[in-house]
């Protein structure tokens, strides 16, 4: 965004929007109060509209004690000044990017925190995707390769117009046109599921959820009122494979260790962010007996992951069904338990 422009707008304009891009992932400090704390804050405030304002003013607070401290003693004669109130524009802009760009893939925001805890997700981005960084490093990396090499900052020191700005106007483009045909084979991809009629059943909702790289090929989740279904699409063909994509789960049920696992801070967590939530329970043995409550969502259970449990939590109750331990975790389980 600098590249395409608002380089030009003031100084450290470009310094203010990587900073601000990226300040909103400090919820990580989260990480410090353990796992369960840190799912239960990533992507909260500091993701949200009401937060953007804030953390755009923490990151021009932070320049401008830098200017003031020391880059003003080195400040070229004859340069503007920074204009503060352009500088916190452009990092609100750049913060509301950080969060269209997390609203693309399908892990999702809560962008109306703390009026609504809602998760919101456009479901089109694998959360990690290789075609956006070619695309968005090829837009960065072009002008050095095709003019003489002179870095950004000692071009704008020295008085001369900063260079790039075609070829990041034409990555960010790309980038739109790339958001627009994963979307509408998004929406192919939803046609062919909520067509389908599974175990008799018309659906009740139907997800799909994308691969990196392949925009033709999705991971489906069928509701309907008794089960889960999960499904391999390829949206090119509107068609919904069966065989290694088939799996089907049974809703949760409402038993009193799920009821008091739910109530858990790890719980309640889960289950407002899970779009199709699974609960297994299991015995826990000597020398502590109990249950074991594991939550999983359909959503990341990829074909290919789902001997890992890919971003499940976990719940672990005494035989009164007090919590006595609880994590958000990969596929580790605390303990085994003895039987399902």
């Amino acid at each position: 965004m600098a590249r395409a422009g608002l380089n030009r707008t003031s100084a450290l304009a470009t310094a203010t929007l990587v900073l601000a891009a990226e300040a909103a992932d400090l919820d990580v400090v989260t990480e410090l109060g353990g796992h369960a704390s840190a799912f239960e804050h990533h992507r909260g405030i500091t993701h949200t509209f009401v937060g953007v304002p804030g953390v755009a003013a923490v990151v021009v607070l932070v320049l401008y004690l830098w200017y003031r401290g020391w880059g003003r003693r080195r400040w070229q004669p004859g340069r503007p000044p920074p204009r503060w109130g352009v500088l916190f524009a452009l990092a609100c802009l750049a913060g509301l990017s950080h969060i269209l760009l997390d609203f693309t893939n399908n892990y999702g925001v809560r962008p109306f925190e703390p009026f609504s805890c809602r998760w919101y997700a456009w479901d089109i981005v694998f959360i990690v995707e290789p075609v956006l960084w070619i695309i968005l490093l090829g837009g960065l990396l072009l002008p050095s390769l095709f003019g003489p090499a002179r870095g950004e900052a000692a071009s704008q020191l020295q008085g001369g117009r900063p260079r790039g700005r075609a070829s990041a106007l034409a990555a960010l483009l790309l980038v739109c046109a790339f958001w627009g045909f994963r979307d509408h084979q998004h929406r192919r991809a939803l046609a062919a599921l909520e067509a389908g009629a599974y175990g008799g059943e018309k659906p009740v909702r139907v997800s799909a959820y994308p691969y990196y790289v392949n925009p033709f090929r999705w991971h489906g989740v069928v509701e309907t009122r008794d089960f889960y279904d999960s499904k391999t699409v390829n949206s090119r063909l509107a068609q919904v494979g069966a065989g290694d994509g088939a799996w089907l789960r049974p809703k949760p049920e409402q038993t009193a260790p799920v009821l008091a696992a739910e109530r858990s801070q790890v719980g309640r967590a889960y289950l407002s962010w899970a779009q199709y939530p699974i609960i297994e329970t299991g015995r826990m043995g000597q020398p502590a007996p109990g249950y074991l409550v594991r939550f999983y969502d359909v959503r990341f259970l990829y074909p290919e992951f789902r001997g890992r449990r890919t971003l499940g939590a976990w719940v672990q109750l005494n035989s009164q069904l007090d919590v006595t331990a609880q994590d958000f975790g990969m596929h580790d389980d605390p303990a085994q338990p003895k039987d399902h």
